[in-house]
């Protein structure tokens, strides 16, 4: 019985909500953003370090010509996690992150979860970027830099930079400094910088467009020069699988579209505008990053691209050197801008969690000065400033997919989840249920039209074992070039078995009744755009190779040492709890019950009974509690 209650009051711990204060009615912003103001937005957001890097690094390493076909498959994968997110937001009717919805909505670990991912985010947004500007102005230096820091501080280490990129390292601790001393950021100057990210982009297309030769997507594997990881030639010569692990890579170049989700407060129209902006914002970055690939790799054959900076190097062995300079001079203002905006939400997510108390709480202490979180702002950027040291890009890319992949696959779970349940039924609350009653509900046999706490229950574990059974999938199509060939048939059998399970798995998620509280956005087609979305964002993780996994294990385990070391016993939350409990037990102790109603008022309540007449000259007492504090 001590087992099951310790059991229980560790459950209560992990799935506590945050009190939501604000419910929407007195929102304070306008709602003044057009859907032109939301794409723009989203374009901004979106377009930075990705349109400089991604194309020739993926070129060159994961899917030669077809890296256009990993452009279309990210695409594809971020438009259906941003029509979760979108729902998710719009459950909340405060403007705010992933983290504070899936508090208020979901739970403290799963809100945890999420957070700890939204700083690895940033953090590696911000790293990465400062990589990408090292990379582009050690390319107009010739590369000299990289070449100093290789013969003078080589790092002979599998997982790590071949040298410490300090130039990397000094940018964010300044940029750092500036943020702590309060800079803000200015959306003229995104605006500015976002134009010139567009110009940047109708330069290379214009002038790598001049040059372009169709020959390059059919490269005969006989001219591939030796020594050269090449592949087989041709328009994919890595493959389906290089086609794939690729996507994983490119949906780096989609990660910040979701900002647009969070506009529900501001949006004019958000029913239509929110999805609609989303849709046309994603098709604006997609035909971006498509052409930059097509251009690229029909100038320069895909094993030459250069993984750092392709732009510069494309026009230097084009020798227009004119047009590398202008370029690269654009690039770098545009990732300047990039890296502000990369870092600037990073110290505001550290300072909401402890301020919450689920991370030390010394991090929300505010410079009375600045008005800035000092603390977590200097902390956040020697972090990112070590990471950009230590890594090279390609692994700081990796390393951000699977944590935002990882990030929307919670959020489509939580959509699932709430989708199928209604606020009633998060009151916590002993029941029994029958296996004859299991059975007839999986089928909603009783034709219910609301949830129950058993059709929810089923949901929630058909939501899990359907991402076990992707989880295997993915095992199966992963190596799709050892099997493809034939070479293990037997693998295909229990593919279709697996395929068949999680139909049968969407089945009965379909017949479960839902819930119809309104809301501003609603994700169409539930549950299958929320279950295809669990299943992209699974396959994506699990194209990334095996180091970016064991990076990203490590920074989850730091996350729940810290969590269960420290948050889970200083939360707020858990306080306000432990608070209410306290005076629920006081209020026993004097005779009064929850409700606030005096027993000691209706000791004589069998005279009352007989003669209701004398309620009038004895009256129960009532005490008014504020049980919200």
């Amino acid at each position: 019985m001590r087992a099951e209650g310790t059991l229980g009051r560790f459950w209560t711990a992990l799935t506590r909500k945050k009190q939501n204060e604000d419910d929407g009615s007195e929102s304070k912003l306008a709602r003044v953003l057009t859907l032109l103001d939301l794409t723009g937005l989203g374009v901004g957001s979106t377009l930075g370090l990705g349109v400089y890097v991604l194309a020739g690094a993926v070129a060159r390493e994961q899917a030669g010509p077809a890296v256009v076909v990993s452009f279309m498959v990210a695409a594809i994968a971020s438009a259906i996690a941003a029509l979760c997110y979108a729902e998710f937001a719009a459950r909340v009717p405060k403007a705010g992150s992933a983290y504070v919805y899936s508090y208020v909505s979901i739970g403290e670990f799963t809100a945890f979860t999420i957070g700890w991912n939204l700083i690895l985010e940033y953090v590696i947004g911000t790293s990465s970027v400062a990589r990408g500007l090292s990379g582009y102005i050690d390319s107009l230096a010739d590369n000299k830099m990289s070449k100093a820091m290789r013969e003078a501080m080589p790092i002979d280490v599998d997982f790590l930079s071949e040298y410490p990129d300090f130039f990397s390292f000094v940018i964010i601790l300044v940029l750092a400094a500036l943020l702590a001393y309060g800079v803000k950021e200015s959306t003229l100057m995104n605006n500015i910088f976002t134009g010139v990210n567009l110009i940047v982009i109708g330069i290379v297309l214009v002038a790598g467009g001049i040059n372009c030769d169709p020959d390059n997507w059919s490269i005969d594997p006989k001219d591939i020069p030796e020594g050269v990881n090449g592949g087989a030639g041709g328009f994919a010569p890595f493959g389906f699988a290089g086609i794939m692990a690729g996507a994983a890579k490119c949906f780096y170049g989609f990660v910040g579209f979701d900002c647009i989700a969070t506009t529900g407060e501001e949006a004019q129209n958000p029913e239509r505008n929110i999805p609609l902006a989303i849709v046309i914002s994603l098709i604006i970055i997609f035909l971006a990053y498509f052409g930059i690939s097509t251009v690229l790799t029909m100038a320069l054959p895909y094993y030459l691209q250069d993984p750092e900076a392709p732009f510069p190097h494309l026009f230097e062995t084009l020798e227009w050197h004119a047009i590398k300079w202008i370029v690269s001079i654009g690039a770098i203002f545009a990732l300047c801008t990039s890296l502000l905006g990369a870092m600037f939400p990073l110290p505001r997510v550290l300072y909401a969690m402890s301020s919450d108390g689920i991370i030390y709480k010394k991090l929300q202490t505010v410079h009375p000065k600045t008005q800035t979180p000092v603390l977590a702002t200097v902390l956040s950027g020697l972090l990112a400033a070590i990471m950009a040291a230590l890594f090279n890009l390609q692994q700081l890319i990796d390393m951000m997919s699977i944590g935002t992949l990882l990030a929307y696959t919670i959020v489509a779970v939580s959509v699932l989840v709430l989708r199928y349940q209604t606020e009633e039924l998060l009151e916590s609350s002993e029941w029994s249920v029958t296996i004859p009653q299991v059975v007839r509900q999986l089928f909603n046999g009783e034709r219910l039209q609301d949830p129950t706490k058993l059709s929810s229950a089923i949901v929630k574990v058909s939501v899990c074992v359907f991402a076990v059974f992707v989880c295997g999938a993915c095992g199966i199509l992963v190596p799709a070039e050892d099997y493809i060939n034939g070479d293990y048939p037997g693998v295909i059998a229990g593919l279709a078995v697996l395929v068949a399970f999680m139909v049968g798995l969407f089945v009965v998620i379909s017949l479960q009744p839902t819930d119809k509280i309104k809301l501003t956005f609603k994700v169409p087609l539930v549950p299958l755009l929320p279950l295809i979305s669990v299943f992209f964002n699974l396959y994506l993780m699990f194209q990334l190779d095996s180091g970016t996994w064991i990076r990203f294990a490590v920074w989850i385990a730091v996350g729940y040492f810290i969590y269960f070391s420290y948050g889970i016993r200083h939360s707020i939350e858990g306080e306000r709890l432990l608070t209410n409990a306290e005076l629920a037990n006081s209020k026993a102790t004097n005779g009064i019950d929850n409700t606030g109603y005096d027993r000691a008022s209706d000791a004589d309540g069998a005279q009352k009974a007989d003669n209701p007449h004398r309620l009038s000259n004895s009256a129960p007492t009532y005490t008014i509690t504020n049980e919200s504090t």
